[in-house]
């Protein structure tokens, strides 16, 4: 067994412990369990598939898979999160029980300032909060060298009190084994972002 299976078993353990105590402690997770019925994908390219080599090989299809019920795919190619929180009104159609957000990423290619990125995706977790809906955040790097998005997601997760899963991208980042191009997942990237954020979704929605 490879450094980087021990290191992605690690992460999903992590990832679950972190969740345990989460909802058991003065911070609650805000909604859970929530009352709602659906569960939403929201985002960029990364929600949308962007690299995968079919539609049931994102990684949103595979965590459908893994739960055994649909996942609402709002993905949209190249979303800022200004662009985000500009179509919030598509959940209008929607009882949101559970709502990944992953946004950010085209925010640090267009050089947006960071504080109205993170002020933009308050607002969009404060709607979605509104709706009643438990927000499972997805990180995303912010820059090659170090990571200055990580502690902002943590304050955002801090405040709002949402599930978390940090930079989905991590180890897969520059492994042309796992990416399908510089920026997008390929099937096999795909699968191990599943694997991340399953046993955090899966905790949300018994």
């Amino acid at each position: 067994m490879n450094k980087i299976i021990l290191a992605a078993i690690a992460l999903v353990a992590l990832a679950a412990l972190a969740l345990f105590f989460f909802q058991k402690g003065e911070g609650a997770i805000t909604n859970y369990p929530s009352s709602g019925t659906d569960i939403i994908a929201f985002g960029d390219s990364l929600i949308e598939g962007a690299g995968a080599s079919s539609p049931d090989k994102n990684f949103v299809s595979l965590l459908s898979a893994k739960i055994g019920g649909p996942i609402i795919n709002l993905g949209v190619p190249g979303d800022t999160t200004a662009d985000g929180l500009g179509r919030l009104d598509e959940l209008d159609d929607y009882d949101p029980k559970v709502v990944l957000l992953l946004l950010g990423g085209n925010d640090h290619l267009k050089r947006v300032p960071s504080e109205t990125t993170f002020e933009n995706l308050g607002e969009i977790i404060e709607d979605l909060h509104r709706r009643g809906a438990v927000v499972l955040l997805l990180g995303v790097k912010g820059n090659l060298l170090g990571d200055r998005f990580e502690p902002e997601f943590e304050k955002l997760r801090d405040t709002y009190h949402t599930a978390y899963v940090p930079n989905v991208l991590d180890g897969l980042f520059g492994n042309a084994k796992y990416m399908a191009d510089s920026i997008h997942p390929n099937d096999a990237g795909n699968a191990r972002i599943a694997e991340r954020i399953y046993p955090v979704l899966i905790s949300l929605i018994k």
